[in-house]
């Protein structure tokens, strides 16, 4: 089938851009109440896990006063082992609490990742080829990747702040308070401005994390392209070519990641420097109250050592927005597809095709991938049940897009396309479908054995059934001449099995199918002679009895169809069977005669490809 030239001028999905109103507080209040939401009670037991680690930590800072104080001022051994032993037993907790609620949120994490990424698969399912016409599957890997982590991550972020750094600081804080309230006054100064600081910073993180995801994404695609298309790449000796690519895209994405770490560690010299002056000033208050004022040295530890363990989890709630805008860029990513309006939206709630005859008929069929260039013009034929016909013609003429269009791929812009007299405009797409078997010029097998590939058309086939079709595709006797015969791999895109093979495998799904309406679009192109004859044998057996629409590049090949139709610039030019288009003497006649020069070795004008 051949690709369209564009998208489709009505009927594609579009993302809609990001915009304002996708800012912060609304992609937070959604990922809380769509995500976390569903999950509150396992996030309830994070943060009472998260409460005991806070706990323990406060509780360690505070003990470590009267440890001084047992030590130094009582002279008191066995109060000094007493409250060691008390602060093992909460280091004991504060680790098994830490393990538990580490275990839990990487669980409840892996659960909004799968759901996310089956809700994006699933939503790229209900596209049309339109929606896909115009970007690179890099493009979903990269978003399906990074977006769904990032809403895991994203979600962990804030029940991590919320639960371990916030209670860890007000614990600790409490304990500050209780040991000196005046210390503790003299401690904040260091707030105001940081916080001035960090606002700052934020709004650089946004542009820098989406050109991170977009040179990503253009990494991921150069190197699928290579990857794919490596033939091409060595037979025309573009490893040069390929490596300035890949390497403009790695570095785009070195110099974003290292503005990303400049710009998001800008506020850490400032950081360090505030606390050491707020280290510093309670070095001295505390110092000038335990040696002038002749305070007991207990209380002054217990606050330098509360300080000291709340300064971490206070850094890191301090630059809580900056890593929450950088996570939010993929989280956008990732619900602009899942938001896209679904260009095939399920559609079981429609009346679904009842079968008769399968009579296919176009009446005034007009179409255009992209506005202002029509590729069907009003045209009108009828494939009658049970029968072949043939559509042949210049490339370009429209052929590849009358199979498009029955196939529901898109949606005729005028006219009618209709089975047994019903339109299929108004019925459901995978009712439609099921009925249809499709094979193409350029045959798509999926990672798996043969086996799987044949089972494709019917799942839950019997190994009878798998093998009944084979031999009727004329397919059984390669595969077993196979090592591991029906279960050997195709490899990626069926790269292990030759051009003639990968369509008798592909006959044989469809075989297997047992659709009432057959599909080909050039099934025969590109093989050689024998295993063209392989395969038009394959092609006579999927046929029998069965309403065929094949499109033809070898005229040979559709001599005995029923009906001939000549497609010229989207319009029936001729109809008929082979020998009365032969006597009238026209188009079809023209291109037969110029297949037979090419065939006989003479030259062939460019204009005569078909």
């Amino acid at each position: 089938m051949s690709p369209p030239r564009g998208g489709p001028a009505t009927g594609s999905g579009t993302t809609s851009p990001m915009t304002d109103r996708d800012g912060a507080p609304a992609l937070l209040r959604r990922l809380l109440t769509e995500h976390a939401l569903p999950q509150w009670r396992r996030y309830a037991v994070v943060v009472t896990l998260m409460a005991v680690v806070a706990g323990s930590t406060a509780a360690s800072a505070y003990l470590l006063g009267n440890v001084i104080n047992e030590a130094y001022v009582d002279r008191s051994f066995a109060g000094v082992v007493a409250l060691a032993g008390v602060i093992v037993a909460l280091f004991a907790a504060k680790g098994a609490a830490n393990y538990g609620q580490a275990v839990m949120l990487a669980r409840i994490g892996a659960r909004i990742v799968a759901r996310n990424q089956r809700a994006m698969f699933d939503q790229l399912l209900n596209e049309g080829l339109g929606f896909f016409a115009t970007r690179h599957s890099a493009e979903f890997l990269a978003r399906l990747s990074a977006g769904a982590n990032s809403a895991s991550f994203t979600i962990n972020l804030l029940i991590t702040a919320a639960g371990r750094d916030f209670l860890s600081v007000v614990g600790l804080v409490i304990v500050m308070v209780l040991k000196d309230p005046v210390l503790s006054l003299v401690s904040l100064i260091v707030m105001p401005p940081a916080v001035l600081v960090l606002r700052k910073l934020v709004r650089r993180m946004h542009a820098i994390a989406l050109s991170q995801f977009t040179g990503g994404a253009q990494i991921m695609e150069t190197l699928q392209e290579t990857v794919q298309g490596i033939r091409i790449v060595k037979a025309f000796t573009l490893e040069e070519r390929m490596r300035a690519k890949f390497d403009a895209s790695v570095d785009i994405v070195e110099r974003e990641s290292v503005k990303m770490a400049r710009v998001a560690n800008r506020a850490s010299p400032l950081m360090e420097t505030l606390g050491g002056i707020a280290i510093a000033l309670a070095l001295i208050y505390g110092g000038y109250r335990v040696i002038i004022g002749g305070e007991t040295p207990g209380a002054f530890f217990a606050f330098i050592a509360a300080f000291l363990l709340a300064y971490e989890p206070a850094k890191r709630l301090a630059r809580l927005n900056i890593d929450l805008s950088a996570n939010l860029v993929g989280v956008r990513l990732l619900f602009e597809i899942i938001d896209s309006v679904p260009s095939e939206p399920i559609e079981d709630g429609l009346t679904p095709l009842a079968l008769t005859q399968a009579r296919v008929e176009f009446s005034n069929v007009s179409f255009a991938y992209r506005p202002g260039e029509p590729v069907l013009k009003a045209m009108s034929f009828v494939a009658e049940p049970s029968r072949m016909t043939a559509l042949v013609g210049q490339s370009g003429g429209g052929k590849s897009t009358v199979l498009n269009l029955i196939l529901r791929f898109y949606d005729p812009q005028a006219g009618r396309i209709m089975i047994d007299g019903q339109d299929i405009s108004a019925l459901s797409r995978r009712s439609l479908r099921r009925q249809i078997a499709y094979v193409g010029q350029d045959i798509q097998l999926f990672a798996g054995s043969i086996r799987d590939n044949i089972a494709f058309g019917r799942p839950g086939a019997s190994e009878a059934e798998v093998i009944a079709v084979a031999r009727a595709a004329h397919a059984h006797d390669f595969i077993s001449s196979f090592p591991k015969g029906y279960d050997s791999p195709v490899g990626e895109h069926g790269v292990q099995l030759s051009g003639g093979q990968r369509q008798r495998i592909a006959i044989a799904c469809a075989l297997i199918k047992n659709a009432p309406i057959i599909l080909l679009d050039e099934a025969t192109a590109a093989l050689d002679s024998e295993s063209e004859r392989h395969v038009q044998e394959a092609i006579a057996e999927l046929c029998k009895g069965r309403t065929t629409i094949v499109i033809a590049h070898r005229l040979s090949t559709i001599m005995h169809a029923d009906r001939i139709l000549v497609v010229e610039a989207g319009q029936i030019a001729e109809s008929g069977r082979h020998e009365e288009l032969l006597r009238r003497g026209g188009r079809y006649a023209s291109f037969y005669r110029l297949q037979l020069q090419h065939d006989a070795g003479y030259p062939v004008p460019a204009t005569a490809a078909g």
